[in-house]
């Protein structure tokens, strides 16, 4: 079946790799890096069913699942991941899954992904339910393991999505919305840690990014709901104030701490010129929306 998949066929631009000078190589790498943005824009009508489908989980009180093996896998827990000091959000809300479990994350743990009975077991362990999304990520569409887990996703009622590197995948039939990135062959036969791998994290970046937006955790483009766990991230926050509602940092800072940290709180206290608590009720109403709030 491999020699079928796109992925998996030999590059004729890099027949003589080993043999090229390394910056040969970084160029030719370069100049095939930049087709995937071309073959991420054929899916976009795709993506943007899945976004719509992701936030009416987060609204119904749903959760976001990314579910892979090996580099498809470890590239959805760091979107997941990176989803809570970005925007604020429980752990709970966008999750990674991992063929092997975390262990994998760092070490191959072999034969895991041809299980679809793992995929399963995984989804069960964190008791999927209609509201949720499961987006299964695989670079060849027909890894056992996501398939599995997207098979149970659907008898769950959950929505599920598919993200693959080649047309025609196994796995899209298994989900309602099927993202086909056709990247073709890779600098290095076989390795869809290069370009299937950027396709795969480019759109991720789009579905969570996008997602955000939609359940109001972003305001004009400033990330409003940051977590400041750093000194960093504390600064940026009085920047973002600073940003939103064109003050110095002195007042910034004076609001940052009036609102008890909470950055949306503090940009409605300064532009409707109210209390933290009449700010706070603002937001509220409005599902955390800073612009429906002013």
């Amino acid at each position: 079946m491999l020699e079928k998949l796109s992925t998996e066929t030999r590059n004729c631009n890099t027949m003589s790799l080993d043999g090229m000078k390394i910056k040969d190589i970084l160029l030719v790498m370069n100049k095939e890096d930049r087709n995937v943005p071309t073959a991420i824009m054929n899916e976009i009508t795709q993506i943007e069913h899945v976004v719509h489908a992701v936030i009416r989980s987060f609204r119904a009180g749903g959760r976001l699942f990314y579910i892979g093996a090996g580099t498809s896998g470890r590239l959805g827990i760091l979107d997941a991941v990176e989803c809570v000091p970005t925007f604020g959000v429980s752990p709970e809300i966008v999750q990674g899954v991992i063929a092997g479990g975390m262990e994998a994350f760092t070490m191959a743990v072999e034969g895991a992904e041809d299980r679809a009975d793992l995929g399963v077991e995984d989804l069960k362990s964190v008791s999927i339910t209609e509201k949720d999304t499961i987006i299964g990520i695989a670079a060849s569409g027909r890894t056992p393991y996501v398939i599995g887990a997207l098979q149970y996703a659907n008898e769950r009622g959950a929505t599920t999505a598919a993200i693959s590197c080649n047309k025609n995948a196994d796995m899209s039939k298994y989900a309602k919305f099927a993202i086909e990135i056709e990247t073709g062959p890779e600098v290095l036969t076989g390795s869809t840690r290069l370009k299937a791998g950027t396709a795969q994290k480019l759109v991720l970046n789009m579905i969570s990014t996008a997602s955000m937006i939609g359940i109001g955790k972003v305001y004009e483009n400033l990330m409003v709901d940051v977590q400041a766990t750093n000194k960093k991230l504390v600064e940026r926050s009085k920047r973002i104030i600073m940003e939103a509602t064109q003050v110095d940092y002195e007042t910034a800072q004076k609001y940052y701490e009036e609102s008890q940290h909470h950055v949306k709180t503090a940009i409605v206290m300064i532009l409707l010129q109210c209390s933290a608590k009449e700010a706070r009720e603002k937001l509220q109403t409005v599902g955390g929306f800073v612009r429906k709030a002013l």
